[in-house]
């Protein structure tokens, strides 16, 4: 089957980089990871600026330069304990990527591969659709699973993502994340400190020495981890060892069209907000404390702290955390995803 593999690989698509634009807003996206490599967005006098971390051609993402700069990760999204868990009297094994533990789905996760582009729409509301096709065992994972992820301008200033995930033929942990890291004053501008934020989330859930959830869910009251209020990044970032790299529980909310408020993020220089909308239960909020010197878009470097992930997320480790919401997908059933990013200033 040597002549088949080779056929397989020369059928896998060049990776490229689709453009997503209404005349207000720009994306570009690549179909390396799903990624979003750039994004421009208005500031109150119209002025543009591209609000993500990332790269200038596809080269660095294509040789793992990026700390998953933008991409969507999965098969499972953060970290599952030891790389181990059970399904079904199954014990299943995966790779050790980071500490002792299995993280966004290996070594060769969803962010590390050529997603298909399977639709395109033009005009008013333009959308792209990316498709890929996980196989059985594939980073250790069980099942076969058809994943789609479509990127969609549905109003002037909103971004919106819908991933959704059909495994075939065996029960599977499914968990979807999008690993954007924002920085509201311009990807170039330096440290994410200033920016402040509102998460509606009442609980997070503490982790061990090894960023593994205990199982606690935790009241943020009191301590430095409660942004129910607006507050500065920066303002309680130093009693908190290492920096922000927490799941938020979001418990508290409005809805509206069955999503929930989890984040308001403002820069104060030039006072572009992002409204991030979900209907996962989980979101991490990790403030970069890992990217130190790596050099981006336009020759910037980014450093520690200069951008924030807002990835929402079922709950980390929530295979091997029976009070955590699961994240097992049965066969013909459906993973749902969507995250809405309103655009405002």
């Amino acid at each position: 089957t040597r002549s088949t593999r080779i056929m397989a690989a020369a059928m896998a698509a060049e990776p490229e980089i689709c453009v997503l634009s209404n005349g207000r807003i720009t994306a570009n996206i690549a179909s390396w990871g799903a990624t979003i490599t750039s994004l421009l967005v208005p500031d109150a006098q119209g002025d543009l600026a591209d609000v993500v971390l990332g790269f200038d051609t596809l080269e660095p993402y294509l040789k793992g330069m990026a700390p998953y700069f933008g991409c969507i990760v999965g098969r499972v999204a953060n970290r599952i304990k030891n790389g181990k868990f059970d399904l079904n009297g199954v014990e299943y094994s995966l790779p050790i990527n980071n500490g002792p533990n299995s993280l966004h789905g290996g070594l060769k996760g969803f962010d590390k591969v050529v997603w298909d582009v399977v639709e395109r729409k033009e005009g008013e509301y333009p959308s792209i659709t990316f498709q890929y096709e996980s196989k059985d065992g594939e980073e250790g994972y069980p099942g076969d699973v058809t994943v789609r992820a479509v990127y969609s301008l549905p109003e002037a200033t909103t971004l919106r993502l819908d991933m959704e995930a059909i495994p075939a033929n065996k029960a599977t942990p499914i968990s979807l994340a999008q690993h954007t890291y924002w920085n509201l004053a311009g990807h170039n501008s330096g440290s994410i400190l200033d920016h402040s934020i509102q998460i509606w989330a009442k609980h997070v859930t503490p982790v061990n020495e090894n960023t593994i959830p205990t199982g606690e869910i935790m009241p943020v009251q009191d301590t430095p981890f409660d942004f129910t209020t607006e507050h500065r990044i920066g303002e309680r970032i130093n009693n908190v060892p290492g920096g922000y790299d927490h799941n938020y529980v979001l418990d508290s909310g409005d809805e509206k069209n069955g999503l929930k408020h989890a984040a308001k993020l403002k820069d104060p220089s030039s006072s572009r907000t992002l409204d991030l909308w979900t209907d996962a239960p989980g979101m991490q909020f990790y403030t970069a404390n890992y990217v130190n010197g790596i050099t981006g878009k336009g020759g910037a470097v980014y450093g520690k702290h200069a951008g924030v992930c807002l990835e929402t997320q079922g709950f980390p480790n929530a295979i091997n955390q029976p009070n955590f919401p699961s994240v097992v997908v049965q066969p013909g059933a459906k993973y749902k995803h969507t995250m809405l990013f309103e655009f405002s200033a």
